[in-house]
């Protein structure tokens, strides 16, 4: 008998909560149906599937046929689905009451839909923690797929990664397979006969090894280049299939269960903190991101022994590197508390369900894909973390309050006010700024914008030759896979449009609004917009002191420096309106108390977003009754009103103040994803500025008022 081996595939398939409709239809029709039909024509090929919450309900609803296809592959015991977290959360970043929550409603739900209780979970970007055991084992799940890295970071070698472990917490125990690194890097990027003759080379006598290759399904046609490659010409997957089965007699294809049915453990395991290799690259700062990767990669290519224990950054420092993202996952622990406390019943569920919505990994995080950086999914995680607030402050009669807490943990109280209409956070160290400006009843987050901060993957661009800067961006770095098979989207370089990295800049603050910025009098507003104008003060991102606090009420205050004058910079915040139509006014007043007289243009900086990327049609401004894209830029002068909106989402924010200098001006960042560099609007400017002169003992005040407008109230609608 020759030398044997089993080979379990186990292929992650997930769409992002918020992900426009078409993305779905596309990529099922490039990757998720071709697999299914490959299958179907294939019955001696088991793997495992796994089909996140959000894309399991667009199945269920778009395409039921395809459940209809999947039961029958489960049925003759050629596929099993694999469970996880509902929506695709991180577990490691959720309460345990969410984890525990969010695994037993994939497992009911697939049992419900398969007729079989999932026995295996994926975990959501290969997270881990050694306390998931115990959240994994009490929702009734017995085994999880982790990364070669993970193995790695235990001190298990190369060659013993043919198998699964055992590991624990608490006594809670739990089988832990390792996706090979070799099979994840050739399949399906090299030639058949080069997998298969690795397979063979690594098959024993005693047939007790079982190769395991979980990755993304989406790379099976979806991934730029890989539908040719898989489905079109190159019919990688059809001759790779047609492979297995001519090899049935020495490489059996298996699932995960059905190997720990008929085989031991290989030993046992204590796993690290750790993700897959590159998250630990993206985790990390900038410059040491850029810094690492250099001395991984030469490792590697040396094949130098102390490539195996070169690690990255911990996953959670993701809360670190961007405040976005900490302001994010803290409200979200936030709305878990007070969605916990609600009572029983339906109102709860529809909370929970927002809740487990809004806890989906996409947005919490930023590497390759864009993650964070993506408006509209950053957009519907606030927007489903909103209706869940809403929902339980409604049910606790808590809609109106006025409170200082560390809402960011940084270990500084931040400001909260909130009323039937909105719900405002206050960041005193961070120049008294908007945080948050939440309108509950379109539930949408009109502060929530990006930072343009550096990033590793920048150094890239910039040193891209100018040949490559063209509309149609080709590779300009590949893996080297033989055969022209595609190169992996870790390995490609790709511009989507010439002159990017001329668009690189970097903001000097958070983007928060009620800013108050003191620029030169001769700053012009593509200074301004392009973050070149110099500040002559200190009191955009300067500490702020409490001094009033009252329901719909704050004001604070700041010694400031301004132009070498001491002056106190008086911001007053007040909410008013109704659900309808909420109000939020600033008052902005300088008191000059010491030093030179100062000359220079005053402004109240203001960064929203209205989802107004790509010229987005139902995203605008009105300048003047003029209506204009809300990723464009302009300046008016004399303009004592400005409005902006977005007629899909039914918001629109009308901002009054005394006759002002108006510039505008979106704010995008260049960011890489899996089809290449690309701007992404992150939201847009507004800078309301007059030319000042402020002589000793003198004040200057202006008052900025919005009124939001709203067309829906999407509580009252029907789920």
């Amino acid at each position: 008998m020759p030398p044997r081996i089993s080979l379990a595939l186990a292929l992650h398939n997930h769409q992002p909560v918020g992900n426009f409709g078409w993305v779905f239809a596309e990529v099922y029709e490039t990757a998720y149906e071709p697999m299914i039909e490959a299958l179907e024509r294939h019955p001696g090929v088991r793997l495992s599937l796994h089909y996140t919450g959000p894309l399991l309900e667009w199945l269920i609803r778009e395409r039921p046929e395809t459940m209809d296809r999947l039961r029958a592959l489960v049925a003759r015991d050629q596929v099993e689905i694999l469970g996880g977290g509902h929506y695709e959360p991180v577990l490691a970043s959720l309460p345990e009451r969410d984890r525990i929550g969010q695994l037993r409603r994939m497992g009911d739900e697939l049992e419900r839909r398969f007729g079989r209780r999932p026995r295996g979970a994926w975990l959501a970007e290969r997270v881990w923690e050694p306390d998931l055991p115990t959240s994994l084992v009490s929702a009734g799940y017995a085994w999880t797929i982790l990364d070669d890295a993970h193995f790695r970071a235990a001190a298990i070698p190369e060659e013993d990664l043919w198998g699964p472990y055992t590991t624990e917490d608490q006594g809670h125990l739990l089988r832990v397979f390792g996706t090979e690194q070799g099979l994840r890097y050739r399949i399906p990027f090299r030639e058949v006969a080069e997998v298969i003759a690795y397979l063979r080379d690594n098959a024993t006598d005693a047939g007790d090894r079982v190769g395991m290759m979980g990755d993304d399904g989406e790379k099976f046609g979806a991934w730029p280049t890989t539908w040719e490659h898989c489905w079109g010409q190159g019919r990688w997957v059809e001759r790779f299939f047609d492979a297995l089965e001519a090899n049935a007699d020495w490489l059996t294809t298996t699932t995960p269960s059905a190997w720990l049915t008929g085989h031991p453990p290989i030993g046992r395991v204590y796993v690290p903190t750790g993700s897959y290799a590159e998250m630990g690259e993206w985790a990390l700062p900038a410059t040491e991101s850029r810094v690492f990767s250099e001395v991984l990669h030469r490792a590697q290519a040396e094949r130098r022994p102390e490539a195996r224990w070169l690690r990255g950054a911990f996953w959670r420092n993701f809360q670190v590197k961007y405040r976005e993202i900490n302001d994010l996952h803290k409200r979200m622990l936030r709305v878990s508390s007070a969605v916990a406390a609600m009572p029983e019943g339906p109102d709860r569920n529809r909370a929970l369900d927002h809740l487990y919505q809004g806890q989906s990994n996409d947005c919490y995080w930023h590497g390759l894909f864009g993650g964070i950086y993506i408006s509209h999914m950053r957009l519907a995680t606030h927007e489903h973390l909103i209706a869940a607030e809403d929902l339980a402050e409604t049910a606790t009669g808590m809609l109106r309050h006025a409170e200082t807490n560390d809402l960011d943990m940084d270990g500084v109280d931040e400001v909260l006010l909130a009323d039937d209409g909105q719900v405002v956070t206050v960041d005193l160290d961070g120049g008294g700024g908007i945080g948050s400006w939440d309108i509950r009843s379109v539930r949408h987050a009109l502060a929530a914008v990006m930072r343009r901060r550096p990033e590793a993957y920048h150094a890239t661009l910039l040193a891209l030759d100018e040949s490559l800067h063209e509309p149609a961006g080709v590779a300009a770095a590949t893996d080297g896979a033989a055969g022209g098979a595609p190169a992996s989207i870790h390995d490609t370089v790709r511009v989507k449009e010439p002159g990017l990295a001329a668009r690189i800049v970097y903001d000097a603050y958070e983007r928060r609004s009620g800013l108050v910025r003191a620029l030169p009098p001769d700053t012009t507003a593509d200074a301004w917009a392009m973050a070149r104008a110099s500040e002559l003060g200190d009191a955009v991102d300067g500490a702020f002191e409490l001094v009033q606090l009252a329901p719909g009420r704050l004001v604070t205050r700041r010694a400031a420096l301004i132009a070498d004058a001491a002056i106190t910079v008086t911001k007053t915040l007040t909410l008013g309106g109704n659900r309808g139509a909420p109000t939020l006014s600033l008052q902005v007043d300088l008191d000059h108390r010491d030093g030179p007289s100062v000359e220079a243009r005053i402004g109240v900086e203001w960064a929203l977003t209205m989802l107004g990327g790509g010229g987005n049609p139902a995203a605008w401004w009105d300048i003047g009754g003029q209506r204009t894209a809300h990723d464009g830029n302009g300046t008016a002068s004399g303009l004592s009103t400005i409005a902006q909106g977005n007629d899909y989402v039914g918001v629109s924010v009308t901002t009054t103040t005394s006759t002002a200098d108006v510039w505008w001006a979106p704010i995008e960042t260049v960011s890489n994803s899996e089809g290449g560099f690309e701007r992404m609007y992150q939201g847009s400017a507004l800078l309301l500025s007059w030319p000042v002169r402020l002589a000793p003992g003198e004040r200057w005040t202006r008052t900025i008022s919005h009124v939001v407008g709203t067309t829906r109230d999407r509580a009252t609608e029907a789920p």
